[in-house]
């Protein structure tokens, strides 16, 4: 992966730059994290160059050139984290010319415009680049990107806190987004699944946030979660194109699945199970296909998964773009790590399952090269999550959360687990 090369720290050359920094760094981290790869950090590679925008620019498309310049995988990432530091008014990230949602590409567009939600995602990628600077030998970085930390959260908690939810962001002038006041997005779904998806936020208040989302944005009758609610249609903020989409369609007040799936992330990291596998089976696409009344309703292939579905009538439930990789990453994701409870760190099976109180059991079959292990979960409790027993191959596992050393040995494992 690589990223632009700055020759000095002045402010966004790139729409959408300090999202993006903030990714490279945090989608890294989890990849190594996954694989056990830790070489990878030492790995060279060039920068890439490019001509700084003009004057009243906020974008460019060009070929860029490749730099003679080199540095470590580690430090092209710990690099954006140190460009993407800059902060606005009310002690939040400058949001630039769009975040996540890149349709909000007004927002910010003069430069002081600030995002909830990227301070979210900046603590969750500085928290784990400090203990990896730290190891290595560079105890200034790390302490640098701490403090940062516990500014964003301190910012995020006095400044962003609505009184139910997050706010989602701030304009140039400095107007609220996603405000209680707001006569059009009141409520967006992302700004709270972060606080908690990140560990940042107030532990109460984020509880109470998702508490607001399942209240406010998930539709269960109409088969619905919404990115966000009302969409926008007469405000007079220019949150940018996301404004152009009629309301309710794609990001604009519809069903934007990527982003809603990080709600069911956040839920079961709640330990909230019943409502966590809830909105995974309602965003389900096999779900929306059930009868011949959801076929016509539906529209779009049930096996694959839609970036959006419609909430506007007389469309509403249908679905939009499909075969879309990045909401169908996160929805394996939702549902393999987070409700089952299964992730590989490195050479490490672990099993942390935040399931539906209603399921008795569950198994998994999981192979690792020449090994197979055969996985038995069950609930005789009716809980959401917590480990009460567990054994591999008839030995006790103790330890909190749980997990498995792998082996590559051509052997059948038997994994026994008993949540309460």
């Amino acid at each position: 992966v690589q990223h632009w090369w700055w020759p000095n720290t002045g402010q966004g050359v790139r729409t959408r730059i300090t999202d993006d920094r903030a990714w490279l760094a945090y989608c890294a981290m989890h990849y190594v994290e996954a694989t056990g790869d830790s070489k990878l950090w030492d790995e060279s590679l060039p920068y890439l160059e490019g001509p700084w925008l003009r004057d009243g620019e906020h974008d460019s498309l060009f070929q860029p050139h490749v730099s003679d310049q080199f540095a470590s995988f580690y430090e092209h990432c710990a690099l954006a984290l140190d460009h993407s530091l800059a902060l606005g008014a009310h002690g939040l990230p400058l949001m630039g010319s769009g975040d996540w949602n890149d349709g909000m590409n007004r927002v910010g567009e003069n430069g002081q415009g600030e995002s909830v939600w990227l301070a979210w995602l900046h603590c969750a990628a500085l928290t784990g680049f400090s203990a990896l600077a730290e190891g290595r030998g560079e105890a200034a970085r790390a302490q640098k990107w701490r403090d940062h930390v516990d500014a964003l959260k301190a910012a995020a908690e006095n400044q962003a806190w609505d009184g139910d939810w997050y706010k989602r962001a701030f304009y140039d002038d400095g107007t609220p987004l996603g405000s209680v006041a707001d006569d059009e997005c009141r409520i967006d779904a992302i700004a709270q699944s972060w606080a908690v998806i990140s560990g940042a936020g107030d532990a109460a208040r984020s509880r109470q946030a998702m508490a607001s989302v399942a209240r406010e944005l998930i539709l269960p009758d109409d088969k619905l979660a919404l990115l966000f609610k009302p969409p926008f249609d007469k405000t007079a903020q220019e949150p940018g194109y996301i404004k152009g989409y009629p309301p309710g369609i794609r990001e604009n007040g519809g069903q934007y699945t990527h982003g809603v799936l990080w709600s069911v992330v956040a839920m079961a990291k709640l330990g909230e199970g019943d409502h966590a596998e809830a909105l995974f089976s309602l965003l389900n696409p096999v779900n929306h296909a059930k009868t011949a009344t959801d076929v016509s309703r539906y529209v779009v292939e049930p096996y694959v998964v839609a970036a959006d579905v419609y909430a506007v009538a007389p469309h509403v439930g249908r679905g939009g773009w499909t075969w879309y990789t990045g909401s169908a990453g996160w929805m394996h994701r939702a549902g393999l790590e987070f409700i089952l409870g299964l992730s590989v760190r490195g050479e490490f099976l672990h099993l942390n399952p935040c399931i539906p109180k209603r399921w008795p059991e569950f198994d998994v079959i999981f192979k690792h090269g020449t090994a197979r292990y055969d996985i038995r979960v069950e609930n005789p409790q009716h809980v959401c999550q917590g480990i009460a027993h567990a054994k591999l191959d008839g030995t006790v596992l103790d330890g909190r959360p749980l997990r498995i050393a792998l082996a590559d040995d051509g052997a059948i494992h038997q994994v026994e687990i008993i949540l309460g």
